[in-house]
Formats: C-alpha cells, structure tokens, sequence
C-alpha cells in the first residue's frame, strides 16, 4: 500500500524536510510526498483504487501509535492501494474536503505548524509499519 503525504506549502531545506527525508527512507513500503502551493493547485489524481483519505486535522480523531498501525493493517489487508495523508495551509482543510474523508487524524488539540505535521507524520509512519513488521523501534508501555 502506498503511503501519500500530500501537503500544501514547501517545506525547501530545513530541519523538518531532513527529518521527512530520514524517516521516508526507513519506510519499506511505497511513499511518496506531494506538496502543493498553499492556495490553488489540484491534488494528484488517485493513480491506485482503492484509496483511504485522511486529512490532519485538530479537531480530528487521536490514535496511538499502535491503534495507527492496526488501521493501516486492515486497510492493507482490506485490498486498499494507496493512503493519502493530506495536511492543509494555514486554515486547515474546508467543510467539503472534511465531509468527503475517510478519516479526520489529530495530533492532539495544539495547533502544530504544518512543516512540523510533516515530520511527525513520516515518523508515525515509520513507527507503525515498522510495529506490523516486529521492528524493536516501538517501545510500548
């Protein structure tokens, strides 16, 4: 299964990209990052159905990390192709884009600078595949 980071604004040379890059290149399943222009731009089109759309949001449903792990599980294992993870500008998402996701994702209820959302995201990813994989990383408990 894919798993799509899709944000808008860039995130150029800085600490938050070498840590995106760092943990993008632990991950052993297929990733990819899209960024956007903050205003404007379209979101690629879906290149593999089934798809999963989850958008980060404040106001959004807290997970820990393995209840993260045991929902890209079953959407894997449910036949699904890719997993977009899409982070909004300044404003967060619309009305219209939360009604139509599969899943609203929250970090807690701080309000975090989206470059951060990134690197905590890519970081969450790693953490749960490596989980289903048995990886020591995860220390739970």
């Amino acid at each position: 299964m894919l798993l799509h980071i899709i944000a808008r604004g860039k995130i150029a040379r800085s600490p938050e990209a070498e840590l995106v890059d760092r943990y993008a290149k632990r991950l052993t399943w297929p990733f990819r990052h899209t960024e956007l222009p903050d205003v404007g731009g379209r979101v690629p089109p879906v290149a593999h159905t089934p798809v999963r759309e989850v958008l980060l949001d404040e106001r959004g449903k807290l997970l820990s990390s393995e209840a993260f792990a045991e929902l890209l599980s079953r959407w894997r294992d449910e036949g699904v192709r890719e997993a977009r993870f899409l982070i909004g500008a300044a404003d967060g998402h619309g009305d219209a884009a939360r009604g139509q996701a599969d899943l609203l994702l929250g970090f807690g209820a701080m309000t975090w600078p989206h470059l951060m959302v990134r690197a905590m995201l890519a970081e969450q990813l790693w953490r749960a595949t490596s989980i289903l994989a048995g990886h020591p990383y995860h220390r739970a408990g």
